[in-house]
């Protein structure tokens, strides 16, 4: 057979050169770091503290950015997300997605769309160690003001990119490396968290728990759980007040915390949570427990609401929840309008009873709707002064004994917006404003009948504490969107000043705390927005009623001196009235 010349030599060159497969293969990966568990424990710790130190200050709670949590290893191993929490306008709301409760493993993560910032094979592509040599090339200017390219609102538009899309991020955005706008880490802590990378990112898990508090917790567990319809709904009482709570054992250990959660699993199993939206929720058809978990994130001042029981706790509660004299006929149900008003569900439970436990820690129950469930409260401080006083009615007073059948002849109007759900509707809101109208003049000719004389109206009207309790007075400072309450009266004299009764206390609890949820749709945060209105504006009428007569409505019109009279109303006027002097 004869082929041409051009076919002889190209298969000539072709056999001639070695063969080269079509895709060159990896280069090989080095063997995996084995450490010690000496050794993981070091550089977990390491790492930890740099994060404690530089990262958790913004990415601790709802409010971080891109939903990395770096305050805990599961935070970290869950990864990031491009949903937002704090978003203001959705029309519908969206899954929660809270760290340790709504999945557990990475796996459940990535089914909900968070994705890595760690590296399964080469550390130094993990999105951590990029970000923080995205800072490194670019570090910020050493004097001066930032550049106008850095957005420090609360609401700026984020950036979060996925592996594959760093590239173009840092592209567009050279500067944004971490930490965002502040400050490289030094030499040391970056070092710290790479090196932790490539060891392949160990964990240390927490220490075993002292047997001293593992005792106390099965005793706490035994009592919350006790068989019978009065503990039962006492129980849950207590879960729907302390569910947020940072509770620790006092004398025993005050720096481990622990959420009071709800179990499918009894005392001695290892706890299965039930994950509801709102603590009143129905919790499904099998049996549940009250259990203690762990907490094994960073203590931040923004979310930590220390809680310290204690065998004189113990002794309290069970004077105000077992030894009272009342009766349970029929355990209340999760109804969703039942269960998101307190008035109807713990109607059974005496007021002096409820009203006791949530006032001998008072500076724990209004931390609630300032860190609450939202870490920054953006809703509940729009609506307060900047400074201001708060006390509270006595609980031996007259108003307090006799406020049960307030309570039961205002029932209907004292439901709030939560029992719409996540998704509220924005035209309801009329119905509530309507409510709050009816139930303000029960209120008033209730206080008028109950105060009929100036010596009625007096200081010993007042909580003090029972004389050793510094609960009595507290005082709430605000920033912008960030808040704290101290215990005692801080500072000169405010503008304004609150009284808190047991039916203003209850209600500012279910609303911002029990009530709210940070998924929720634009309908729901509005109302929840607009109702405290309603409730800050009580608490300075019930102030007002201690004051002159002649100083009540001058006071209130300087306050509200750009508002219409229909507001100002509400404080002091046709619907929240109190005729009556003071003996003040």
């Amino acid at each position: 057979m004869r082929f041409p010349l051009l076919s002889i030599v190209l298969f000539s060159l072709t056999a001639c050169r070695p063969a080269t497969p079509a895709t060159a293969p990896a280069a090989p990966m080095p063997p995996p770091v084995v450490l010690t568990p000496s050794e993981q424990t070091h550089v977990w710790h390491d790492a930890k503290q740099t994060f404690d130190q530089r990262c958790v200050v913004c990415h601790g709670c709802y409010d971080s950015p891109c939903q990395l949590v770096l305050s805990s290893f599961e935070g970290i191993e869950r990864g990031a997300s491009k949903q937002e929490v704090y978003e203001g306008s959705r029309f519908l709301a969206i899954e929660p997605t809270r760290l340790h409760v709504d999945a557990h493993g990475v796996e459940a993560w990535r089914e909900k769309g968070f994705w890595s910032v760690l590296a399964d094979r080469d550390p130094s592509r993990a999105l951590i160690a990029r970000m923080l040599q995205l800072k490194r090339e670019h570090p910020l200017p050493r004097g001066g003001q930032l550049p106008d390219t850095f957005d420090l609102g609360l609401d700026r538009d984020q950036q979060c990119p996925k592996p594959d899309e760093f590239d173009g991020f840092a592209k567009d955005h050279p500067t944004w490396g971490m930490p965002y706008a502040l400050p490289g880490l030094s030499d040391a802590e970056h070092e710290a968290i790479t090196s932790w990378l490539s060891d392949g990112a160990p964990h240390t898990p927490e220490p075993a728990l002292a047997p001293s508090v593992q005792e106390a917790i099965a005793r706490w567990e035994l009592f919350l759980n006790e068989p019978n319809d009065r503990m039962r709904l006492s129980a849950r009482y207590i879960y729907e007040h302390l569910f947020l709570g940072s509770i620790y054992f006092a004398g025993l250990d005050e720096q481990t915390f622990f959420r009071l959660v709800r179990s499918r699993t009894p005392s001695g199993q290892e706890v299965d949570e039930i994950a509801t939206r709102r603590p009143f929720e129905d919790p499904g058809t099998g049996p549940f427990f009250y259990r203690f978990v762990r907490r094994e994130r960073t203590k931040l001042a923004k979310t930590l609401m220390p809680y310290p029981l204690s065998d004189a706790r113990l002794a309290r509660w069970r004077k105000l929840f077992v030894e009272a004299d009342y009766k349970v006929s029929i355990l209340p149900g999760y109804d969703a309008q039942l269960a998101a008003n307190p008035f109807a569900a713990f109607a059974s439970l005496p007021v002096a009873s409820r009203y006791r436990f949530m006032l001998e820690e008072a500076n724990f129950t209004l931390s609630g709707f300032i860190k609450g469930p939202v870490c920054r409260g953006q809703v509940a401080l729009d609506v307060i002064e900047d400074r201001f006083w708060i006390s509270f009615v006595d609980p031996e007073s007259p108003i307090v004994q006799r406020e049960a059948a307030l309570l039961a002849g205002a029932m209907p109007d004292l439901a709030m917006p939560a029992e719409e759900g996540s998704n509220g509707i924005l035209i309801n809101w009329r119905k509530y404003a309507r409510r709050q109208r009816r139930y303000l003049e029960l209120k008033s000719k209730f206080l008028s009948e109950l105060a009929s004389s100036p010596a009625q109206v007096t200081l010993q009207q007042i909580w003090d504490g029972d004389g050793t309790n510094p609960n009595a007075a507290l005082t709430v400072l605000r920033h912008f969107d960030s808040a704290s309450v101290v215990k005692g009266l801080v500072g000169e004299p405010p503008k304004t000043a609150w009284v808190i009764g047991y039916p203003l206390l209850e209600r500012i609890h279910y609303l911002l705390v029990a009530d709210y949820d940070v998924y929720g749709n634009v309908g729901h945060q509005l109302h929840s927005r607009l109702y405290m209105d309603f409730l800050r504006m009580e608490a300075e009428s019930n102030f007002l009623t201690f004051l002159p007569k002649v100083r009540r409505r001058p006071l209130v019109d300087t306050w509200y001196r750009d508002t219409s009279s229909e507001v100002r109303d509400h404080v002091y006027g046709k619907l929240a009235r109190f005729d009556q002097e003071s003996g003040i």
